[in-house]
């Protein structure tokens, strides 16, 4: 028996102070890009901005632009498009309890417990180096 292949996407979005918004959900370890799953019948561009409406409380307000593709995020056969925000406003977010918290960090002092990937997704997004504050906020 094998597992089929998943699309998901992440995104990263920053505020106008060029700080990057991150969630800590309460079923996984650590801080991470908002992001999720594409559902079926539902293109990426879509899924993003219900992911990040759900979990972060943004709407994008244009189309945001593709930044890489990723496979092997968590199994073999998964798949990530890595998108970064242009324009958005806030929103009231509607994640019904999947994240425990949000916040916006800026990229040379991220929290401690950002995992690996989304360090390096957030660096290829902006395209500069991201580093670590000393202790979790």
């Amino acid at each position: 028996m094998r597992r089929s292949v998943t699309l998901g996407v992440r995104g990263v979005v920053t505020d106008h102070d060029g700080r990057v918004l991150l969630v800590e959900h309460t079923y996984l370890h650590g801080w991470h890009l908002p992001g999720g799953g594409v559902d079926p019948g539902e293109g990426a561009q879509e899924a993003l901005a219900r992911e990040l409406q759900e979990e972060g409380g943004v709407r994008l307000t244009e189309p945001a632009r593709l930044v890489s593709l990723t496979t092997g995020e968590e199994f073999r056969g998964d798949h990530v498009a890595l998108y970064r925000a242009g324009g958005w406003e806030p929103c009231a977010a509607a994640n019904q309890g999947e994240i425990l918290r949000t916040g916006w960090f800026a990229p040379d002092v991220l929290p401690p417990k950002t995992t690996v990937r989304t360090l390096a997704r957030i660096e290829e997004a902006l395209g500069i180096g991201v580093g670590l504050a000393g202790e979790d906020p």
